[in-house]
């Protein structure tokens, strides 16, 4: 798998962690997980809940994410006779899509949530994957921009094991940071607070990105760009 597209699609899911739709809930989704209000979970009792549980969590949006790869993946498959025509017309709504991000374009459909919150917590480790699942289905207009080119681009590739590998990269991107808060939530409480008016910037950041890569993806210049990051 180049590197160029790993790259993208793990900075993708750190992006899609710190968009404002998501970033500020994150301690309400770990109390929602452990059961347990944020100052208990800075007492630092019961860790092992709180890795488990975050564990689980991850699971769950990742087997969405990932099977959202390998639906599109087997679209792109099917489609491959016309895949230059794919990976222009996605290169277009990946732009699109960076535009609206940045705040230049607004398209309506994208600021629709779907938020799953209706769980007094997450009842064992099957709850918290359950809970991941829903996290992913209901938060995905949210994220929709980045989390759409990024299924746009696995649908262009040419198998759909690298699509898929596209989406367990993404994962990670918001795995990682996600996984990193719930241990340490009692650090990390302050500096998210302090995070919050950031994120203009953080969104025209991912703009930016997104519009780049749609223009990679379009030229098809992607393949230059894994030249310079062949490590």
């Amino acid at each position: 798998m180049e590197n160029v597209n790993i790259i993208l699609a793990f900075s993708a899911g750190v992006l899609s962690f710190l968009s404002p739709c998501i970033l500020p809930l994150i301690p309400a989704y770990i109390t929602y997980l452990t059961g347990m209000s944020i100052e208990e979970i800075n007492s630092g009792k019961d860790k092992i809940t709180i890795v488990k549980k975050s564990l689980g969590f991850i699971l769950g949006f990742s087997i969405i994410f990932i099977l959202m790869g390998v639906s599109i993946s087997s679209v792109g498959k099917v489609l491959s006779n016309n895949r230059d025509v794919f990976r222009k017309v996605g290169g277009i709504l990946i732009i699109i899509f960076g535009l609206h991000t940045m705040g230049i374009l607004k398209i309506k459909t994208l600021y629709r949530e779907g938020r799953v919150l209706n769980m007094r917590k997450a009842e064992g480790t099957f709850g918290a994957i359950v809970l991941g699942m829903a996290f992913a289905t209901g938060w995905t207009p949210c994220i929709g921009p980045i989390l759409s080119s990024i299924l746009i681009y696995a649908g262009s590739v040419d198998s759909v094991s690298k699509g898929v590998l596209l989406l367990v990269f993404y994962s990670l991107g918001m795995a990682i940071p996600f996984f990193l808060t719930a241990l340490l939530i009692q650090k990390l409480s302050v500096y998210l607070k302090r995070i919050y008016k950031y994120f203009p910037v953080i969104s025209f950041i991912s703009g930016a990105v997104l519009i780049l890569m749609g223009i990679m993806i379009f030229t098809n210049k992607l393949t230059m760009l894994n030249n310079y990051l062949n490590f």
